[in-house]
């Protein structure tokens, strides 16, 4: 085949055949499609769209580019969850191990935070000695062990992926609501789970920014989940406001700690309850409430087990930033909004995120939120603390905030809720 004619058909609005998905995938993998044509024909396909035949096939053959791995040697089913992306969004910590407590195997794989998102494995790097990077082996011993596995994909997962999502990124085609599906979806069916929870974000600290939009997001990928025999559920959930208090790596760990040991802010706590139901649901698993192991101590149980088993030490204490600033409220009232894209961006100024995938991260920078949307606030009060290494970091994170906080004397927070919808 000839990489101009699948271009020009996309191009052209029709509808790709198997055999040029095929081609077009495989071409590229081995490196016979130029770099600048994968580049026009994701532009093509962000501008004209894909049908869920087209979809379906992407995703598999993004899928045979590489290894299927298997759990087929643990003695409980598998689930897992994944989140497409936000500010202070920290649930996977407690949910593995919660998810764990209850009967099911999660294994994990998760990624790094870029620009204003944050990324799991960056916030678990924070903790002394925790490793990433783990063989198949190693990752089926610390399952059989403890139940849980967070951990980096390998390079023999979904390969095609790894260099096309490198490609999108830039090329401005990260949006195209097929490629994102297919990208997310290809490493999930790969990865071999038995049942897959999706967490898709909504708001302006999310990439998709409407309803509309995610609900599309979350079908396609609920379609080609469904497709593939993988039992997919999604949940459609608020990024309009950072989860929880703490927006950073270290940062984060803490508060997910206090989850796991039975307090932390109750938005947590509802979503990492309410996602555990759904996987353990997902997977067959009736009986014990994620809720009451989370009060009762059995997922701190397996937390630890899992940071020792990956070489942590969950005793150990985390970086913290030497230089601390403090936002005051403005004026007395309520506190009507505190933008979720504005923190974000302000904490990945601060050092806690990347611009590129190769920059280093700041394990204890990061910003501390001291009230909520919906808080009455005096003049004065305490808002948000910014941790850095660097205090010449303070005034460009200062300049992501302007705009990003409103406080009205009588004002209402217009807030979307925390579970939007369910997609099944």
């Amino acid at each position: 085949m000839d990489a101009i004619d699948v271009i020009r058909a996309k191009r052209d609005g029709l509808e790709l055949t198997p055999a040029q998905i095929d081609w077009a995938i495989d071409a590229y993998t081995r490196g016979a499609i130029a770099e600048e044509q994968m580049s026009a024909l994701a532009m093509a396909i962000l501008l004209n769209g894909m049908n869920r035949a087209e979809v379906a096939r992407w995703t598999d053959a993004m899928i045979r580019s590489g290894e299927r791995m298997g759990w087929s040697a643990l003695d409980r089913p598998t689930a897992d969850k994944h989140s497409t992306g936000g500010v202070g969004d920290k649930i996977t910590l407690p949910l593995a191990p919660l998810v764990a407590a209850c009967g099911a195997a999660v294994p994990q794989l998760s990624g790094r935070g870029l620009g204003h998102t944050g990324g799991t494995l960056d916030k678990l790097e924070s903790i002394p000695g925790w490793r990433a990077a783990l063989s198949n082996a190693e990752m089926l011993d610390v399952l059989a062990s403890t139940g849980a596995v967070i951990c980096a994909a390998g390079s023999g997962l979904a390969p095609a992926d790894r260099k096309l999502y490198a490609l999108r990124d830039v090329t401005g085609t990260v949006e195209s609501i097929p490629l994102i599906a297919s990208s997310i979806m290809s490493k999930k069916i790969a990865e071999g789970t038995g049942a897959l929870v999706l967490d898709v974000k909504v708001g302006s600290g999310a990439f998709m920014k409407t309803v509309g939009n995610a609900r599309e997001l979350a079908e396609t990928m609920v379609g080609i989940g469904r497709d593939n025999g993988l039992n997919t559920v999604a949940l459609l959930t608020a990024m309009d406001r950072p989860l929880g208090n703490a927006v950073g790596n270290a940062l984060e760990v803490t508060e997910s700690v206090e989850v796991l040991a039975g307090g932390g802010p109750a938005d947590i706590v509802e979503l990492t309850v309410a996602l555990a139901r759904e996987m353990l649901d997902a997977a067959g698993i009736a009986g014990k409430d994620p809720a009451e192991a989370l009060r009762d101590g059995s997922a701190m149980d397996v937390w630890r087990r899992m940071i020792s088993a990956q070489g942590g030490d969950p005793d150990a204490e985390l970086p913290v930033a030497a230089e601390t600033h403090t936002v005051t409220a403005p004026a007395g009232g309520v506190l009507t909004s505190l933008d979720a894209f504005g923190v974000g961006v302000a904490a990945w100024r601060l050092g806690a995120g990347r611009a590129r995938k190769e920059d280093p991260v700041s394990a204890g920078a990061g910003i501390m939120c001291h009230a909520k949307p919906g808080d009455r606030v005096t003049a004065g009060q305490p808002l948000l603390t910014l941790h850095a290494d660097d205090a010449a970091r303070f005034e460009r994170a200062l300049e992501a905030l302007d705009g990003a906080i409103g406080v009205e004397e009588d004002g209402r927070p217009d807030l979307l809720p925390l579970v939007i919808d369910r997609i099944a």
